[in-house]
């Protein structure tokens, strides 16, 4: 099911609806991570449907006008796959799939396919495989609607039902199979745990794409894979790392999304449970995203729910080299926007009354990082402290990189 495959990029479009709790401009920007998710999964974007709807229609999702629509674009330019924004129900998918007689996939599926081809490792294709087959099981119906054109006759009767059903019991067996696998998985993680002592233990954690795996490779001066693609990382990496004179752990975690699977948030226990485990905190956040607060709010919502949200944490912004702003002129008097507000602004709002450690950074060029690492060896050191408040081989902070440079 995993089979790594070589991807040529295939033609798309995206359907997305406007409804009481979304308005046009928060469709906008979930069409544009979506079309950065497609683009990451191998397809190219060609158009964007929208429709405004009360609800969601319960048999196609969108409205049949829109749906016939759809189908006509899609007829005339030959594109080959439709992907919804939300998750569609397992109806939904095998009425549209008739309709419009193309690949149908919803956000979820998407993603599913993106952790696919980023598992590296076979603890990563473990959970992604289960994830994928949690989704699958009860959307089996509608890859045997060629059996409902054959009509009865000797050999005929009934032999679709058969064959979902005896599908549906191999994917249980296989979920049972794979859910047994991930807890002898886990019992080995947790010893691994166990096995690193008393040294601090911090987590990079925050949204796909903010530039984590950069910023360990950095910091740890190691080789983790990084990429400006959504979910280049999926293997969790722990590196011992020594700043100044004090040495902790840094462990490096899969990004976070918006609408994240449900099935992915449990297949992907284990990984979260290094972040549920960490004695810091490090949530880097992409302060040339314009909707990056957001981000910090859907960060914020997984922390909680796995019970994170009350460690000791600091608020490190990224990508401050990438980071832009329209001036406006003096004798412009319209109100100003998000889009208007300038670094040094932004320093002055509530980022600078944070209740936790804030600091502005670029992975890419190091600005700004012995500030940074001095607020990590501060807080790593806090909790140090309190573990081993008779420990007196620490001394007094200083930078190796400092201390490099004038050796040279």
């Amino acid at each position: 099911m995993l089979e790594k495959k070589e991807h040529n990029y295939e033609k798309a479009v995206l359907v997305g609806v406007i409804t009481q709790n979304q308005d046009e401009e928060k469709l906008t920007e979930y069409l544009d991570e979506l079309e950065f998710l497609a683009f990451t999964a191998g397809a190219t974007v060609q158009k964007r449907f929208t429709q405004k709807l009360t609800q969601p229609d319960s048999k196609t999702f969108i409205g049949s006008g829109k749906a016939i629509e759809i189908k006509e674009y899609v007829k005339e330019n030959e594109i080959g796959t439709v992907i919804f924004d939300d998750e569609l129900s397992p109806s939904q998918l095998k009425n549209l799939e008739r309709e419009m007689e193309v690949k149908i996939l919803d956000r979820t599926n998407l993603i599913l396919d993106i952790f696919a081809q980023r598992a590296q490792t076979s603890y990563a294709r473990t959970q992604v495989e289960l994830a994928q087959y949690q989704y699958l099981l009860p959307r089996l119906t509608r890859m045997w609607t060629h059996l409902e054109r054959q009509k009865g006759g000797i050999g005929m009767r009934g032999p679709g039902e058969t064959e979902i059903e005896t599908d549906r019991r191999i994917i249980r067996d296989r979920i049972t199979l794979l859910k047994e696998k991930l807890k002898t998985i886990d019992k080995q993680m947790a010893t691994q745990r166990n096995n690193r002592g008393k040294v601090v233990r911090a987590a990079l954690v925050g949204y796909t794409n903010v530039g984590k795996s950069t910023l360990m490779n950095s910091i740890s001066k190691s080789e983790v894979f990084a990429e400006n693609k959504l979910f280049a990382t999926l293997d969790t990496t722990v590196r011992k790392v020594v700043i100044g004179n004090l040495p902790f752990l840094l462990t490096d975690t899969v990004g976070f999304i918006r609408k994240l699977p449900t099935q992915l948030v449990e297949s992907f226990k284990s990984t979260l449970d290094e972040v549920r485990e960490a004695d810091l905190l490090i949530h880097v956040v992409d302060i040339s995203h314009e909707s990056f607060e957001d981000h910090i709010e859907s960060v914020n919502h997984i922390l909680m729910e796995i019970n994170a949200h009350q460690k000791p944490m600091i608020m490190i912004f990224n990508k401050i080299d990438d980071f832009s702003y329209e001036k406006k002129d003096e004798d412009d008097l319209t109100p100003s926007t998000r889009k208007n507000i300038s670094l040094e602004e932004w320093k002055k709002t509530w980022m600078g009354k944070s209740k936790y450690p804030t600091v502005f950074i670029s992975a890419l060029t190091k600005e700004n990082f012995p500030e940074m690492k001095k607020m990590i060896y501060d807080e790593v050191m806090k909790i140090h402290i309190s573990r081993f408040p008779y420990n007196d081989f620490l001394f007094e902070y200083f930078d190796n990189d400092e201390e490099e440079e004038s050796n040279n």
